[in-house]
């Protein structure tokens, strides 16, 4: 966007909403009642519309657009509650002691930071509640870890009695058991807040979560029992291996599993929405026992696995990944093109809202036309139009809440309303 007083996207806005505002009502194939919607005020100076089919005592929709910086002090929240709770863990501490304990919560929490960083980068369309992330990664760290830590004992105690070893745990037990407990996660949020849940992106999102929870515990426990066992020197080798070289593997297996839910919930065969979550579970565990065995056969085993398995599978779901969310742009656009047709949005607008980098220089305009309301205004519209998007989406699905006209209707009016907070305030021209 150029950047001069009047830019392309101001006066795209104001002009089209202008030609085509006075003839426009909003056409909506999904409900009915969409006729009755009234465009947008042709007033000069601008006036916020408010949809005639929106009852006069409904409230204008709250925007919550949660930013990385605030889901990252949410994770930072969960972390410290979650490493302080490790040192009510008797099972962990015996085996680590305190000292072994405090340093494995240090350098685990390290790479977390910037892993959620790399999983909310992908979600910026419609960025997930930090609540629900904070659920999703307190669920890996806590239920997962434990669940995983009693069954995978127990296993391992039966196993020996049988005269097996440990690797059969390892490659055999435990990626079942891990999977299904980290893979919960994601159907936990699914069931309490499906609204939230639109898809292949939001399902790696929230399995990533619970995937980078649970890594953060494991590692503490790893690398605590390393210092205790071998010292520095074999607990810098563990920080390096696990915590460097392999960040994101957890994360990664547990996001098959969000990828087959996504889908799920996307579709409307019965079969596939029965048959996508079972095989991305079982893609999960497949990933996760091939890693546990390739770390049972040594370095040069783990070296060659690392190159022939860990990079494929990282390169292959950063490409889906953004793939996926390419996909949300190409959907934004989609939907929200019948309002730049009849003067709920200006088509400037339309391309903006379906465009991150073209979102990125509205906020800049709009900070430097308006200042830091206007950028706040700006931003609130953006999050406004995917929430607008992805409400379409549903309602084409069938899967929309029965009041989902209402809420169109709501949502119309705040975009139109946060318009008049961005759009620069200039005189009407005279005569």
């Amino acid at each position: 966007m150029r950047s001069c007083e009047r830019s392309l996207f101001s006066v795209a806005t104001a002009g089209t909403l202008r030609r085509v505002a006075a003839e426009s009502s909003v056409v909506n194939r999904y409900s009915p009642s969409a006729a009755n919607l009234n465009p947008v005020s042709a007033q000069s100076p601008y006036q916020p519309a408010r949809p005639a089919g929106l009852p006069a005592e409904y409230p204008l929709v709250p925007v919550r657009r949660p930013t990385i910086r605030t889901a990252l002090l949410w994770m930072t929240v969960v972390v410290v509650l979650c490493g302080s709770g490790l040192f009510s863990l008797l099972a962990i501490t015996r085996e680590t002691g305190l000292l072994g304990l405090v340093t494995g919560a240090v350098l685990a929490a390290i790479p977390v930071f910037p892993v959620v960083a790399t999983f909310l980068w992908l979600d910026r369309y419609e960025a997930e509640p930090p609540p629900l992330l904070a659920l999703a990664f307190a669920w890996g760290a806590g239920v997962a870890t434990f669940g995983a830590l009693v069954i995978n004992t127990a296993s391992l105690v039966a196993i020996k009695s049988a005269g097996g070893d440990m690797t059969t745990t390892a490659v055999f037990v435990a990626p079942f058991v891990e999977e299904a407990f980290k893979g919960s996660a994601v159907v936990l949020i699914l069931v309490l807040r499906r609204k939230e849940f639109d898809g292949v992106v939001d399902g790696i999102v929230y399995a990533g979560m619970a995937g980078i929870g649970f890594a953060f515990v494991e590692n503490v426990l790893y690398l605590g029992r390393a210092l205790s066992e071998t010292g520095s020197t074999g607990t810098a080798f563990t920080f390096v291996l696990r915590c460097l070289v392999s960040p994101f593997a957890h994360p990664l297996f547990t996001a098959a599993t969000g990828i087959g839910i996504g889908l799920a919930v996307r579709s409307r065969n019965p079969l596939v929405k029965m048959v996508a979550p079972v095989l991305g579970y079982c893609v999960a565990v497949l990933l996760h026992g091939a890693w546990n065995l390739s770390a049972a056969s040594g370095l040069a085993g783990f070296a060659s696995a690392y190159v022939v398995l860990q990079v494929p599978v990282f390169l292959g779901f950063a490409t889906l990944a953004i793939v996926a969310r390419r996909r949300e742009g190409r959907l934004v656009a989609r939907h929200l093109a019948v309002y730049g047709s009849t003067g709920w949005l200006s088509p400037a607008e339309v391309a903006m809202l379906s465009s991150l980098p073209a979102r990125r220089d509205a906020r800049n305009w709009a900070a430097r036309t308006g200042g830091q309301d206007a950028r706040r205004a700006m931003r609130d519209f953006q999050e406004m139009g995917s929430e607008l998007a992805f409400l379409r989406e549903r309602m084409a699905r069938g899967t929309a809440p029965q009041d989902a006209a209402t809420q169109e209707y709501a949502m119309l009016a705040t975009a139109s309303t946060l318009r008049g907070r961005f759009l620069p305030h200039w005189s009407a021209p005279p005569g």
